[in-house]
């Protein structure tokens, strides 16, 4: 019961019943005109005959005298017809009921021929044959259950003529047209439901895709997309595009935030490594202190070094967490006009000052301004510079390079130092990685690229093993003025 319950209250069930409806209505008041019409017009016929019967009576000015004279009513009839066989259509039809009346209402006899049943039947059903015969319309009366429909005449004498016409022929010809009606209108009906039913079922067949797509995205599985139909309609298959466009989006901040949770979760465990090589070290230092083992003024000197070392450790391993979280908060960077050349120029003197030994080529002349927040920028190059002189060799070449190139400005940092295997080289922005396990906390190139990605550019590697690093910053050449 339940489940033809919820088969009846269908979005298809309901089209189909709508459809039935109105057809059902259209047909009955279709019917009722076309029968209505029908019964006028074969009535209007009757009447015509009727009003032309006694036109011809009252046209031949009889008296009732004159009709008594006559032995047989077909003589009388047929003189009330002098055109002949042109007036025949004007006397009264076999079935029509002829009867004459005195003042009290009571049929009187032709001749011989005395009334019939059916002709007193029709003087009984008159109440004032003189009303009737001033009326001009026919009208309606009962002959022993018959309908006929009736009109009056008052002879030259007086006299008043009754005729009546029965309209069983009609009323039995209305009913077998209603009949008719009522038998095509069912078939029409049910041929109507069953193409409803096929018709819909066909027509929302996308939006039953539609709800077994997201049953099957409520389930888990995020691929799923609403298919395309044959023959969508304009309107659904709109929803189809707009719902596909939205799955996509769901899944795609689906992923994001999967992948956001594990690189958080990742990010923290890192962290919470890194600090820990510090602390514990802090720890055993001041552990060893409190014991009183270190008695030795050297001792004591060492240890408190070395507790002061990790504790800049610890302190830039901060820094560099709360400059990615800034980062990854989009900040508001404070743009304005910088000369990329002067920067590498700097960066490049820095390097000359840290190590004197190492080969260094500069290729920054003249002046190339971009719209660039400053610090990013020196600490871009400040990163870069320091994975060189932790990663690399001190007798190992550096190159620095800046230029304006197909409407880019490319900054390049190349050394010829051991270079990285192609699956080190895909994890070199992520955070804490270090390749071979080597120094440094893991977190320079990471704030490289998130500074560059701040400024709308982007950055990539070159590298193979025993071929050095090449590391590319590429920024927009609009932010230029």
């Amino acid at each position: 019961m339940r489940r033809a319950h919820r088969g009846m209250s269908s979005l298809r069930a309901k089209l189909t019943w709508v459809n039935v409806a109105l057809l059902a209505l259209g047909v009955i008041v279709a019917t009722g005109v076309s029968v209505m019409g029908m019964r006028h017009y074969l009535l209007d016929s009757v009447d015509a005959e009727l009003t032309q019967s006694r036109s011809s009576l009252l046209d031949t000015g009889l008296t009732m005298k004159d009709i008594e004279r006559l032995r047989e009513l077909g003589i009388v009839l047929d003189k009330l017809s002098p055109g002949g066989k042109e007036r025949a259509s004007a006397l009264p039809r076999g079935d029509t009921v002829f009867v004459a009346v005195d003042e009290r209402g009571e049929p009187v006899s032709i001749g011989s021929l005395a009334p019939t049943p059916r002709q007193r039947a029709l003087a009984a059903a008159v109440d004032d044959p003189a009303a009737v015969a001033d009326e001009s319309e026919p009208q309606d009366v009962d002959l022993g259950g018959d309908a006929h429909r009736m009109v009056g005449a008052e002879l030259a004498d007086g006299t008043t003529v009754l005729m009546a016409a029965d309209t069983e022929d009609v009323e039995s010809g209305i009913k077998k047209a209603l009949k008719l009606d009522a038998a095509f209108g069912v078939v029409l009906l049910g041929l109507l439901a069953v193409l409803t039913m096929i018709s819909a079922h066909h027509r929302l067949r996308p939006l039953e895709d539609m709800v077994e797509t997201a049953s099957a995205i409520a389930e888990g599985d995020l691929t799923r997309r609403v298919p395309s139909s044959r023959a969508p309609a304009t309107e659904t298959e709109q929803l189809r595009l707009a719902l596909n466009s939205m799955l996509h989006q769901v899944e795609t901040a689906f992923e994001t935030r999967e992948r956001s949770s594990a690189q958080l979760r990742r990010f923290v465990a890192d962290a919470s490594h890194e600090l820990r090589t510090p602390l514990s070290a802090i720890r055993g230092y001041l552990q060893l202190y409190d014991k009183g083992m270190l008695r030795d003024p050297v001792e004591r000197t060492r240890a408190w070094s070395r507790v002061i070392a990790e504790t800049d450790r610890m302190g830039h391993l901060v820094d560099e967490l709360l400059t990615l979280a800034r980062l990854d908060q989009q900040p508001e960077l404070r743009f304005r006009n910088v000369d990329l050349s002067r920067l590498v120029r700097d960066a490049a003197d820095d390097l000359r000052v840290q190590e004197p030994e190492r080969p260094l080529t500069v290729r920054a002349d003249g002046a190339v301004l971009v719209r660039a927040d400053e610090s990013g920028l020196r600490q871009v190059l400040g990163n870069l510079l320091g994975n060189v002189r932790v990663h690399t060799p001190a007798d190992a070449a550096v190159t620095l390079g800046v230029e304006r190139q197909d409407g880019v400005v490319r900054l390049r940092v190349a050394d010829e130092g051991p270079g990285l295997a192609a699956a080190d080289a895909a994890r070199v922005f992520d955070r804490f990685f270090r390749a071979g396990g080597g120094a440094g906390s893991g977190l320079g190139m990471a704030i490289v690229q998130g500074v560059v990605v701040a400024h709308g550019g982007e950055v990539g590697v070159e590298t193979a093993p025993g071929a050095g690093l090449t590391v590319t910053v590429t920024l927009p050449a609009q932010r230029a003025d």
